[in-house]
């Protein structure tokens, strides 16, 4: 033990001396790091910027669309919580941060296109990340052809033709989403791309998932930034599906090493993009926590949760509605307006417009603002008082309960009147005892839609209800029609007898609540004008905010008109029918349009169609066992057509199916596909059809003429693109190529 513990000494001793001679012998040597730096990417990255972030401050006005996504900058400024129905909140965080690190402090009336900003607005910062984005995808471009395996020429092209093309420098130098969307879109490809290449030679090492992750995530940051980025997650989710299917049926891998394959995208491509969408809104959500103008769409309870607006009414109201509750009944439905069950003093009318007859009974609508007669008292049929017991005693699913109008004292009633706007519904009244033949109808039973048990009590705010009429099983309903001047316009509320299923236009729930004290008329109107006393708070979890507010994003249609100045259809976008004024200088003639290079945009046409052809007239041949591409080049060919064709028809496609204002911006994700897609099939008529160095050399100078003709048609688009040059009036006659084409020409 002890010649042991001696040997260990001694090795202790002389280890320091040991690491000294050898750190001696490093210094001796010179420090070497050796990197790969690819001077063409360095170079496009170069260009990129200079071209989008040229100027970039100017013009220092409101330009088009900036005057819609500045609103929404200002209220994250201010942490206003707001809702736009265009798309998730990604893309405006993005634009917001913008804002935030230029120090914006959202002070800034965006309601007019062409407004000059003020000293506070920091243009440049606002401006900056859809610079920068649209400019990063010149070299993405170069990087995205080279993963598909074409040459560097091909490659040099497609992100020339990127970083010439005049929409897409106009797009991404202003405050806009489609150029960060683009650029999510190209990173989800070459991810994805990079991750396959080193599928055969590296599968599962740290570089590996570095791509496959940063695929999923780019993937989700597309479909955060607009709805549209799900065409680009679909075709990647498309093609990541035919690759696994291979991957099942390759014999050489094992069982366990398919199912980790397998595994492996399903937490990529599916699990992280779902769970970063949701820290999208979650994030957004944190921000927008005060009341703000797009609080009535929403529901009372996510209201509620918002500080200020209702949450200073409801913060701590009573949260079970009990026999003698004091409420207001809000209806879920939301549309055309929010609005509260109310009655006034005013009857029906005898005889209506029509000719038919009324019950002549008080008048019960849904009013769109706060009223004293929007308060109902929540009654016992077998008991007189109107008050809460102590202990309160709460009203639960399935009891009869009598609605009780505050301020008139009188009873919701239904009965077999048809309704003044909807002749097939009951008509819905206040019942005023008239000494007729008509006694009172007013029981109603509770049922509670989202009742967790059958003996669920109502709650406010939480429970969503509806009212069914026991003597005649109609469903008190919102109609959504205006009534005529008699009835001041309001919304109509009927007996819907003929219910098929639930619908949110029945369905109702208690905003403002509180515990009744007075018994007497004329102090019960004296307490409902009093402020509502608080008691309990609630809040409501995440999850619920989020699938509301991601409901009432898809399903809110905005009431602006479906047609617009510059508003096209897709049709007229492949040929370039159309353009955009963005901007007009307010004393020359300098202006900015939305406008392509319509050599581009023409020549992408072309290589989609003549893809198309040479695609299946291989697979016809190879169907009769004629090859005419080795299968290395056939694999290549195939797998750039179903990204570039396959993205330029899944981004573009769908828009013919959608009933809303579209412009030409909305065809850029699509074209960015189909310029990717333009030089790979300029190299493979070089390589495959051309079938002499003669005719190479002949189509190589026809190439090279092409292009030079896109840059000079660039170049004299740029006064539009950039802006910053007045033209004379016959300059700009001369610059509209298409009668369709809207350039402004002042007139002096």
């Amino acid at each position: 033990m002890k010649s042991r513990s001696a040997g260990l000494e001694e090795t202790l001793a002389v280890l320091p001396s040991l690491l000294f001679c050898k750190m001696l012998r490093f210094l001796k040597r010179p420090l070497v790091v050796t990197a790969d730096i690819n001077l063409n990417l360095v170079a496009l990255t170069a260009l990129g910027l200079l071209t989008r972030l040229w100027q970039l401050s100017y013009p220092r006005a409101v330009v088009f669309d900036e005057v819609y996504y500045g609103q929404y900058i200002s209220f994250y400024m201010k942490r206003i919580f707001f809702l736009d129905d265009s798309g998730p909140p990604f893309g405006h965080m993005l634009l917001a941060l913008g804002g935030y690190l230029g120090g914006f402090d959202g002070n800034f009336l965006w309601n007019r296109i062409g407004a000059e900003y003020s000293s506070n607005v920091p243009v440049w910062s606002l401006r900056l990340l859809p610079a920068l984005a649209g400019a990063l995808s010149v070299p993405m471009a170069y990087q995205i052809v080279s993963e598909l395996h074409f040459s560097h020429c091909t490659a040099m092209g497609a992100a020339l033709l990127m970083l010439i093309e005049n929409a897409l420098i106009t797009q991404s130098r202003l405050m806009l989403l489609e150029s960060i969307l683009i650029f999510f879109n190209l990173l989800a490809v070459l991810s994805y791309l990079k991750c396959f290449n080193s599928q055969t030679h590296s599968p599962f090492s740290l570089h590996w998932w570095l791509w496959l992750m940063l695929t999923g995530v780019s993937c989700s940051c597309a479909v955060g930034i607009k709805y549209m980025g799900i065409f680009t997650y679909l075709l990647v989710l498309s093609i990541a599906a035919v690759h696994a299917w291979d991957l099942i049926g390759d014999q050489t891998l094992s069982n366990i090493h398919v199912f980790s394959h397998l595994l492996a995208r399903v937490v990529a491509l599916v699990i992280i993009p779902v769970l970063l969408y949701l820290l999208f809104f979650y994030v957004h959500l944190l921000l927008l926590y005060r009341s703000g103008p797009h609080d009535q769409i929403m529901s009372s309870a996510f209201q509620a949760s918002l500080e200020g607006g209702l949450a200073r009414i409801t913060q701590g109201q009573p949260l079970e509605v009990a026999f003698g509750s004091q409420v207001t009944l809000r209806n879920v439905l939301g549309k055309p307006l929010p609005c509260w069950l109310h009655s006034h003093k005013n009857t029906y009318p005898m005889i209506y417009e029509s000719g038919r007859g009324s019950s002549h009974q008080q008048q019960v609508t849904c009013y769109p603002f706060k009223d004293i007669n929007n308060w109902w008292i929540i009654k016992d049929p077998g008991r007189h008082q109107m008050v809460v017991n102590s202990p309160p005693r709460p009203v639960r699913h399935g009891d009869i309960v009598q609605l009780v109008h505050g301020m008139t004292a009188r009873l919701l009633n239904t009965h077999d009147v048809a309704a003044p706007l909807s002749p097939h519904s009951q008509e819905v009244s206040c019942y005023i005892d008239y000494n007729i033949s008509m006694p009172a109808q007013n029981l109603w039973r509770l049922d509670i839609v989202n009742r967790e048990s059958s003996r669920d009590t109502w709650k406010t705010i939480l429970s969503e209800v509806r009212f069914v009429h026991v003597n005649t099983s109609a469903i008190l309903k919102l109609s959504g029609a205006h009534l005529p001047e008699w009835g001041f316009r309001q919304l109509e509320v009927v007996g819907e007898k003929l219910s098929q299923g639930y619908h949110e236009s029945m369905v109702w729930n208690v905003e403002e609540h509180r515990y009744g004290k007075s018994q007497e008329q004329k102090e019960r109107e004296l307490e409902l004008h009093s402020p509502t006393q608080f008691d309990i708070s609630r809040n409501l979890s995440f999850m619920a905010r989020f699938s509301e507010l991601q409901w009432k994003m898809l399903t809110l249609k905005n009431e602006e008109d479906l047609e617009h100045k510059y508003s096209s259809t897709p049709l007229e976008w492949v040929t370039l029918d159309t353009n955009i004024a963005y901007w007009l200088h307010p004393r020359t003639s300098a202006q900015i349009h939305l406008l392509g290079n319509i050599v581009i945009w023409t020549s992408t046409s072309l290589a989609t169609v003549a893809y198309t052809i040479l695609f299946f007239w291989y697979l016809l041949r190879r169907r009769r066992r004629i090859c005419d591409l080795p299968e290395d080049a056939w694999s290549h060919w195939v797998l750039a057509g179903a990204l570039c064709t396959g993205g330029w028809a899944l981004n573009y496609l769908p828009f013919f199916l959608m009933e809303r204002m579209l412009f030409l911006y909305h065809y850029l994700p699509a074209l960015t596909f189909q310029i990717l897609l333009l030089p790979i099939v300029l190299q493979h008529v070089s390589d495959h059809l051309c079938r002499s160095q003669l005719q190479r050399n002949v189509f190589s100078a026809l190439v090279i003429a092409w292009y030079s003709s896109a840059c000079h048609v660039s170049n004299m688009l740029r006064p539009l693109t950039y802006g910053d040059k007045p033209l004379s009036p016959g300059e700009l006659r001369a610059l509209r190529w298409k009668d369709s084409w809207d350039i402004l020409i002042r007139k002096y």
